[in-house]
């Protein structure tokens, strides 16, 4: 059985030219660096807790991989699926993909996700876990863009701030494509 290719799938030629046309904000070795602290920073807050930890899927995949392993305390893992890109490169309405499993009640949850952009998809994380009776919320994020405008929710733990720019690598997608590089970077123009 032979593979055809979806045509609306970038060729590979594009998807290197894509890569060229970007700059690099943060390189695999800073990266480490910030997940290495934010670790001893979970650590301290949830030594004396059992956390149920929910890992946003997809973009939050790469850090929740390299972050977990870090973390020296018994803990819950499980996942949601909530969106606002899907292909796209500017959110719109929340899509629940994967709903927050009804084991929240009375816990203390720590959400592990990529990026904290506007803060409208964890300001929905966030209302929906109290609603579902959950202790604590609490968030991490690789990333959190600075932009000018006041955003709904601040993170718990941030790995790295980084400039008002369409990003992608570490977790991150670019309309589908480069999830899997070990740094994070930049659309020109974007």
């Amino acid at each position: 059985m032979s593979h055809v290719p979806d045509p609306t799938w970038p060729s590979t030629a594009d998807s290197w030219a894509f890569l060229e046309n970007s700059d690099l904000v943060a390189g695999a070795g800073e990266i480490r660096a910030a997940i290495d602290r934010m670790a001893g920073e979970i650590q301290l807050q949830f030594k004396d807790r059992y956390p149920l930890v929910l890992v946003v899927m997809g973009g939050a995949v790469v850090f929740a991989g390299q972050l977990l392993p870090q973390l020296h305390l018994p803990l819950d893992l499980d996942y949601i699926h909530a969106t606002r890109y899907g292909a796209a490169t500017q959110g719109g309405g929340i899509d629940w993909k994967v709903a927050p499993p009804a084991g929240v009640r009375g816990r203390a949850v720590l959400v592990l996700d990529d990026i904290l952009d506007g803060g409208q998809t964890m300001g929905a994380i966030r209302e929906r876990l109290l609603e579902l009776g959950a202790k604590s919320f609490h968030c991490a994020v690789l990333v959190e863009k600075i932009l000018p405008k006041k955003k709904p929710i601040a993170a718990d733990f941030v790995g790295l701030t980084i400039p008002d720019r369409f990003v992608f690598g570490c977790g991150m997608d670019a309309k589908g494509m480069w999830r899997n590089l070990p740094e994070i970077r930049a659309m020109r123009g974007a």
